[in-house]
C-alpha cells in the first residue's frame, strides 16, 4: 500500500502564493512520477504539474506555466507546488498522484484525498 498525503492548501487573495507538499509514504520500490492535478467545481480535473522521477525533468499543464514551480525532496518521496500569482481561475481541489511499482512487478497509482485552495478577495 502506497499512501499519498496532500497539504498546504487555504484561502489567498489574487496575486498571492500558496505552497502545497504531498507526501507518499509505503512499499514504494521505484516512483515514475508525482504529479498534481486539480478539479475545480462542475469541470474535468486537468493536469497541473508533474515531476519525472529518474528523468528528474518537470512539466506543467499551459494555464499554470510560469507561475507554478514543482520540486521534489528525494529522500522523503516528497513533491511541493509552490503557486505564485494566483487567480480565481485557480481555485479548485488540489490532488496528488504518485505512479511508479511497489515490486519489480506491482504497479501502483495512486491518489491522495485532496487539498482545497481557494483564490478570493
Amino acid at each position: 500500500q502506497v499512501q499519498v498525503v496532500e497539504s498546504g492548501g487555504g484561502l489567498v487573495q489574487p496575486g498571492g502564493s500558496l505552497r502545497l507538499s504531498c507526501a507518499a509514504s509505503g512499499n514504494i520500490f521505484h516512483i515514475v512520477h508525482m504529479a498534481w492535478f486539480r478539479q475545480a467545481p462542475g469541470k474535468d480535473r486537468e493536469f497541473v504539474a508533474r515531476f519525472l522521477w529518474s528523468d528528474v525533468s518537470v512539466d506543467y499543464g499551459d494555464s499554470v506555466k510560469g507561475r507554478f514551480t514543482i520540486s521534489r525532496d528525494d529522500a522523503k518521496s516528497t513533491v511541493y507546488l509552490q503557486m505564485n500569482d494566483l487567480k480565481p481561475e485557480d481555485t479548485a481541489v488540489y490532488y496528488c498522484n504518485i505512479r511508479g511499482s511497489i515490486t519489480r512487478f506491482e504497479s501502483v497509482d495512486s491518489w491522495g484525498q485532496g487539498t482545497q485552495v481557494t483564490v478570493s478577495s
